[in-house]
């Protein structure tokens, strides 16, 4: 199972890396328009465009620090440490599905098995934060067991 917690992290690597370079190339093609604005008659026109690109670029800087807040958050994980109880980092098997305690990074797939890397802070993270192997939850008037951790 180790070796599924660290495909899972690595996954969660790469999908916040892509962020990150998606949010840069955002922010760089967002400058690019605002200093490609030329001023022409229609002066509105050209105010118009340099804010709409001035706005582009607050978006995907805004983006760029939410992904690093999660690569940080990753870096507090070490995927090849076994857990009794669920926490970051967790690979939660449960009757529900399986679930990687990590960052909302959604829907992974390893080995045809398919995996969702959630929040500790996701309200499904919050039900499965502390829970062993064993122990039950309950989510949207459901039982939920858990099968067991990794």
């Amino acid at each position: 199972m180790i070796e599924i917690k660290v495909a899972l992290y690595q996954a969660c690597v790469e999908y916040v890396e892509e962020r990150i370079n998606r949010a840069k190339a955002n922010i760089k093609a967002a400058q690019e328009a605002s200093n490609s604005e030329t001023k022409s008659s229609a002066g509105d026109k050209y105010e118009t465009a340099r804010a709409m690109a001035q706005l582009e670029k607050e978006k995907a800087l805004g983006q760029l620090n939410e992904s690093a807040k999660l690569k940080k958050a990753l870096e507090l994980i070490h995927p090849d440490k076994p857990m009794a109880q669920a926490e970051l980092g967790s690979l939660v098997i449960t009757s529900a599905g399986n679930f990687y305690l990590s960052i909302g990074a959604g829907k992974l797939q390893h080995e045809g098995q398919i995996y969702f890397a959630l929040s500790p802070a996701s309200p499904l993270g919050q039900q499965i934060i502390g829970k062993k192997a064993g122990d039950q939850y309950t989510i949207n008037g459901k039982k939920v067991s858990i099968k067991a951790i990794y």
